[in-house]
């Protein structure tokens, strides 16, 4: 879909190129002779049209580009966001050179108007320094769940001057489910805010845990056998992509600790992707619990109002 956007630009900017450069050469021919004294002015903005058709024709085609190769949805966002950049600053660049004749004074004029916007607009200014700091070092992409002050989500658009995250958990939800709303906040924020990033060397899981309680008269054995099938059958079903490159260090573990309320809690940690951490815990508790029910002779849970 975006590529035959894409097309669809490529196909009018080329057009609008070429009508240009034809005026530009056509308003030579002694027809247009009795127009003399505009000529100058038509050929030098048909040719700063020209530049300007080509600059935007170039970033559709690198665009087409990009688009095309296997980079990771985070990079190949980026990557658009810088090249739309540059075809923007670049077609300034003509306009000016078409505005102002001597390219001193425009300097000038350029610097100057510069100084003023820099005391006027700081916070925009700082916002998109922290772009480009957000570019180059990657602190967090497109798709990436991070948290951020408070604010915790999945990262759906990096502008230039702020970021948008759907939001995760939040006020009315106690897991880690997307809430449905929509956070901005301006990328100046980044510059004096740490931020979470759930994609760590582990990428795409993180790890999680999951606690139950039980007697310490319980077989232990058992229960960290039962706990381990359930994570490790359901990572299986869930995750059969990464079933074959498996790493040792996605291996579940168990263990033990005292409960305030006199009770052991045995708890099972697991490697899950960020989005899926409510629901892999449902789904381990939901493998898990029918197998040690069926046991009460090795696992005895709290009764009662103990439970």
């Amino acid at each position: 879909m975006e590529n035959q956007h894409n097309k669809k630009w490529i196909i009018i900017y080329g057009s609008v190129a070429v009508a240009l450069i034809v005026i530009y050469y056509l308003v030579n021919l002694p027809i247009f002779i009795s127009w003399e004294q505009y000529i100058p002015f038509v050929r030098k903005l048909s040719l700063s049209l020209f530049l300007i058709a080509v600059i935007f024709l170039l970033s559709k085609l690198i665009e087409r580009l990009i688009n095309s190769q296997n980079h990771i949805e985070g990079d190949r966002y980026n990557l658009l966001r810088i090249v739309r950049f540059l075809a923007i600053v670049f077609s300034l660049i003509v306009a000016a050179s078409f505005l102002f004749q001597n390219l001193y004074a425009a300097a000038v004029s350029f610097g100057l108007i510069s100084l003023v916007l820099g005391f006027a607009l700081q916070a925009p200014i700082a916002s998109f320094i922290a772009w480009i700091y957000l570019v180059f070092r990657r602190s967090y992409l497109v798709g990436d769940r991070i948290q951020i002050k408070g604010f915790r989500g999945d990262v759906i658009e990096i502008n230039y001057l702020d970021t948008s995250i759907l939001e995760c958990s939040g006020d009315y939800l106690g897991n880690d489910r997307r809430s449905g709303r929509i956070i901005r906040f301006p990328n100046s924020l980044i510059l004096r805010e740490e931020i979470i990033n759930y994609s760590g060397p582990l990428i795409p899981f993180i790890w999680n845990e999951t606690a139950i309680q039980i007697a310490f008269s319980s077989d232990l054995q058992f229960v960290e056998e039962c706990l381990l099938e359930a994570a490790q059958k359901d990572f299986k079903e869930q995750y059969p992509q990464y079933e074959m490159q498996k790493h040792t260090q996605w291996e579940p573990s168990v263990y033990f600790r005292n409960n305030i309320y006199a009770w052991m809690e045995a708890v099972i940690s697991y490697p899950v992707e960020p989005t899926d951490t409510t629901d892999r815990r449902n789904r381990i508790l939901k493998l898990a619990l029918p197998i040690l029910n069926a046991a009460p002779e090795k696992v005895k849970f709290p009764g009662g109002v103990a439970r």
